[in-house]
């Protein structure tokens, strides 16, 4: 039997991996140990998104909870350790750019076990990103490095990765959003915000996700970011859910006024939402302006406009093919761009290439390819 162990963390490694548990199924050569570092321990970031997606309860969870950058790195290496020496898996899957993505891997490699990085050669050459660093050293460390988009083959041979290490795959979030679309399609949320028309479709509405420590832990960045916001709000609703720890930083930076109140105007706060829920919200949104990375690759298989608050973006597929466009953090920039986009609503949906919902079958015909002389 081939022994496989994956690890994820965070609200974005469920999404990645949901599409690889399923296809393991097909498998049964295959015994795979699902790992959950517990990077993201609250229920609304983590446990409702296990049900949505239908993953198994994780095999281990290692409980670590939040810390600096450091000390959650040093913690999930500490705990994995001893799980890796007792399952002794063949290979490690590791997905995206969060801690538990590179604490993993480093331990999996100094213990000789090789490792695959789903969702490699992302850059935004900007080492301020806590993820550009996770996502480069994952890189460095890899065995096989499972790639989204063409901009990431480039990005590895640039940086001397040899050929034959690198697979064009298509991108594992995109088979969770074409599996689970229809599905999301049928959750209340609408209904339960208001915005379902009596006859069908929605009334205008926007969407607003901030999590980058650049973008919520600098008062003035936040402030402007949601002046902006509040903008495009006074003309429809924006409905916000909020990270718990942004939402502890507009509270502690005195910007509550820009959320909605019982008068019903400003952006309107949600808490987090499940997957299913908060796909079916962005299907359906005028406009989504976001800075996760995730939601920009959504959007562009779904054709919806969106805005991303920040000055790169290490998916550049999201804007050469999608709908996605890079306004920085400047409130006059964001406001034009939102109402230009408000003021000649279209949808343009174009994947790139492989966006097709079969990237998780082409990773485990690589895997097995790669392991079965290894049994």
């Amino acid at each position: 039997m081939i022994r496989l162990l994956s690890v994820v963390g965070a609200r974005p490694n469920f999404m990645k991996i949901a599409p690889i548990v399923a296809e393991l199924k097909r498998h049964p050569a295959i015994t795979h140990c699902l790992v959950h570092s517990g990077q993201h321990y609250d229920e609304l970031l983590s446990g409702n998104f296990f049900a949505d997606l239908g993953l198994p309860k994780p095999d281990v969870n290692l409980e670590v909870g939040s810390g600096s950058h450091a000390v959650q790195t040093a913690e999930i290496m500490k705990r994995i350790e001893p799980v890796l020496l007792e399952y002794m898996p063949h290979m490690v899957l590791v997905v995206g750019d969060v801690n538990s993505t590179l604490a993993a891997a480093l331990t999996a490699v100094k213990l000789g076990i090789p490792v695959a990085h789903i969702e490699a050669g992302l850059r935004s050459f900007d080492m301020a990103m806590p993820e550009e660093i996770n996502r480069k050293l994952t890189d460095a460390i890899s065995t096989l490095l499972f790639v989204t988009e063409h901009s990431g083959v480039e990005n590895l041979r640039r940086e001397g990765v040899s050929t034959e290490r690198i697979f064009l795959v298509g991108n594992v979030m995109i088979d969770c959003l074409l599996r689970h679309r229809e599905l999301a399609a049928k959750s209340p949320i609408l209904d339960r915000l208001r915005v379902r028309r009596n006859g069908s479709g929605c009334r205008a509405y926007g969407v607003l996700t901030l999590h980058r420590p650049s973008n919520v832990d600098d008062s003035k960045t936040l402030q402007g970011i949601l002046s902006a916001v509040s903008g495009i709000a006074a003309e429809m609703p924006v409905f916000f859910p909020i990270h718990p720890r942004t939402r502890k930083n507009i509270e502690s930076f005195g910007l509550l006024r820009y959320l909605a109140g019982a008068d019903g105007t400003g952006i309107v706060p949600l808490d987090p939402l499940g997957y299913l829920d908060f796909l079916s919200l962005n299907d359906a949104a005028s406009i989504v302006l976001t800075d996760s990375g995730g939601v920009q690759e959504e959007t562009t298989v779904l054709g919806v406009p969106c805005l991303t608050l920040r000055e790169n973006t290490e998916r550049p597929a999201t804007v050469e093919h999608g709908s996605n466009q890079v306004v920085g953090v400047n409130p006059e920039r964001i406001l034009e761009a939102a109402r230009s986009i408000l003021m000649n609503p279209r949808r343009m949906v174009q994947r790139p290439p492989l966006w097709d919902g079969k990237a998780a079958p082409r990773i485990l015909s690589i895997l097995l390819e790669y392991l079965q002389p290894l049994q």
